[in-house]
């Protein structure tokens, strides 16, 4: 038997001897939602299960009370393991997080005791708030991944199996407008009036007009947070909130500042004060490492999992995002079997607790294990690997880890 199948069968092994703890760890979570920086039960379990498996755990890591780091060994080639546990308002966790932390557990767990021999030093982070709030941008912007050579998670999904190389994510900004005029009297003293209403108003047929001339794979989304109180007084005060997607970074790029153009053409027009703000880090989209996507895809087929060749359709972000533009990274999606409900509902969140959901937990942590084994054992890609990160500069000084300025122009009220 070769050293790299003996190194297959001690993760596999691992996994069976943990397989009670792991899902206990799923259940455990799945049945505590917590919502974003509030994920104390499930970062506790995880810290808990890491610690007396010998791992060094910091808690409250990187400066948010609910992020944690756990290492194991000394070598001098890391992986960063990625978990996360956030959940959804009201619906628990329609988008699997259970099955994200349990894989990535389960990966660092059956990484340890192969470790010396793959001259691995491992690194799993328990990441807070994917669903809003960016925790891993957080992290990262504190040099979470700076002593990282790659990086990867795994996340649930329903329907069909497809290449890992072929999922991508969307770019993702959330922008909170602030119209501010002078309210009057709108009958009896209009021109005194400054309306903010109107300003909303213009910005909203100007993102319409401005659609025809974004590419198709940009989506720019906006609703009235808030317009007025009644027909008889002009509104001194307007909100809106404006989403901006896409998959490809320039597109995204481009679309940003086109959106801020009509926003600020709005309130020139209006004489109005413009405010906009980013209540949330932007998420920038997925990079799908090759080599680390092919190593992954083959573990699957591995596994019995069947891999469709067609595209998938691209939807959804995530902060994993970031960390790939930063580092070799990815973030493949895996199918829980039988399942058909939608993600972020109610329905994925009960498959995600099924004994379908359970087996894409344990699959997950192996595939993870099983594909950085397959890279620790592979030279030329260590080199790479090593090299890259060599020449990379730390996030703290990296424009991706950056947050945007808010911005304010306009004519004061």
């Amino acid at each position: 038997m070769s050293n790299t199948e003996e190194i297959r069968d001690q993760i596999l092994a691992t996994i069976e001897q943990r397989q009670q703890q792991l899902l206990s760890l799923s259940h455990g979570i799945s049945s505590h939602p917590e919502l974003a920086f509030e994920e104390y039960w499930a970062s506790s379990a995880v810290a808990e299960l890491l610690e007396n498996a010998g791992f060094a755990v910091q808690r409250a890591a990187y400066g948010l009370p609910t992020a944690l780091e756990a290492v194991y060994g000394q070598g001098e080639f890391t992986v960063a393991v990625v978990g996360e546990y956030d959940a959804l308002p009201e619906i628990g966790h329609g988008c699997g997080h259970n099955i994200i932390a349990t894989a990535g557990v389960g990966a660092a767990l059956a990484l340890k005791p192969v470790a010396d021999r793959l001259g691995l030093r491992i690194k799993f982070l328990g990441t807070p708030a994917e669903e809003i709030g960016g925790g891993k941008i957080l992290m990262l912007q504190q040099g979470a991944w700076d002593d990282v050579d790659f990086s990867l998670m795994v996340h649930g999904n329903t329907g069909t199996q497809y290449r890992c190389l072929s999922q991508g994510t969307q770019a993702y900004e959330l922008l909170d407008v602030t119209y501010t005029g002078r309210t009057a009297h709108a009958a009896a003293a209009p021109h005194e009036g400054i309306n903010a209403g109107s300003a909303v108003t213009l910005a909203q047929v100007a993102f319409g007009l401005l659609r025809q001339q974004l590419k198709s794979n940009v989506v720019v989304s906006s609703f009235v947070v808030s317009g007025g109180t009644a027909t008889n007084v002009i509104p001194g005060e307007a909100k809106l909130q404006v989403e901006i997607r896409a998959t490809q970074s320039s597109d995204w790029e481009d679309a940003r500042q086109r959106v801020r153009a009509c926003l600020e053409g709005a309130a020139i027009a209006t004489g109005c004060q413009l405010s906009v703000v980013q209540p949330e880090l932007p998420y920038e989209p997925m990079r799908q490492d090759p080599a680390l996507a092919q190593y992954w895809d083959q573990n699957l087929e591995r596994l019995g999992y069947q891999i469709s060749g067609e595209q998938p359709p691209t939807g959804g972000s995530t902060d994993m995002g970031n960390i790939s533009q930063y580092l070799p990274a990815i973030h493949p999606m895996l199918a829980v079997r039988n399942s058909d409900a939608v993600m972020h509902t109610s329905g994925f969140a009960r498959d995600a607790a099924s004994t379908d959901g359970d087996e894409a937990a344990l699959n997950g942590a192996r595939a993870l294990a099983l594909t950085v084994a397959d890279v620790a054992n592979d030279p030329e890609l260590v080199q790479r690997l090593r090299a890259a990160r060599e020449q990379r500069p730390s996030a703290k000084l990296s424009n991706r880890s950056r947050d945007a300025v808010p911005a304010h122009v306009g004519s004061p009220a």
